[in-house]
């Protein structure tokens, strides 16, 4: 069952990215929809409801335009220290505690905290991100974790788990 919903999502996006009803692109849908499906089964939601539900979607949609603020807001961030070269840049590596902890959670808040200019995510361990920031300027790893990952974590958390 997980199969075919996944091949009929994969040839639903097929069709969306080529905007056309032509038989070849069809046929070459289907077969690309089937072989995807086949070579990521390993990957498909253990609890296929909880990624159907409605709510999570709901909080996807609320997330996009969150990130896309704090992306926005760090783009003017990261400007301005490269203009500007008074504004102190103390880059480093830097450990942080996520309390997410299903690994789409934590790979989907890696990867937000990597699009988001001035922080780069390097490495995964557990419950522990390390980050390259371009800026540290605290020794406290709680409020390094509430100024990289926090804005983030409740809604990934309504997404998710």
């Amino acid at each position: 069952m997980k199969w075919l919903i996944c091949v009929v999502t994969a040839f639903v996006l097929w069709l969306l990215l080529f905007w056309s009803l032509a038989p070849a692109v069809l046929v070459v849908g289907v077969l690309v929809a089937v072989v995807v499906s086949t070579v990521l089964r390993h990957v498909y939601p253990e609890n296929l409801h909880k990624a159907l539900d409605p709510r999570r979607w709901l909080f996807f949609l609320i997330y996009l335009p969150y990130f896309l603020y704090y992306c926005i807001k760090a783009n003017i961030d990261v400007m301005f220290r490269v203009i500007h070269p008074d504004v102190p840049i103390r880059p480093g590596i830097v450990k942080i505690r996520t309390t997410l902890t299903t690994d789409m959670a934590k790979t989907f808040l890696a990867n937000s905290i990597t699009l988001t200019p001035g922080t780069l995510t390097i490495d995964i361990d557990g419950q522990d991100l390390y980050i390259h920031w371009i800026n540290i300027h605290t020794d406290d790893t709680e409020k390094r974790t509430a100024e990289i990952c926090g804005r983030f974590e409740p809604l990934l958390r309504r997404i998710f788990e």
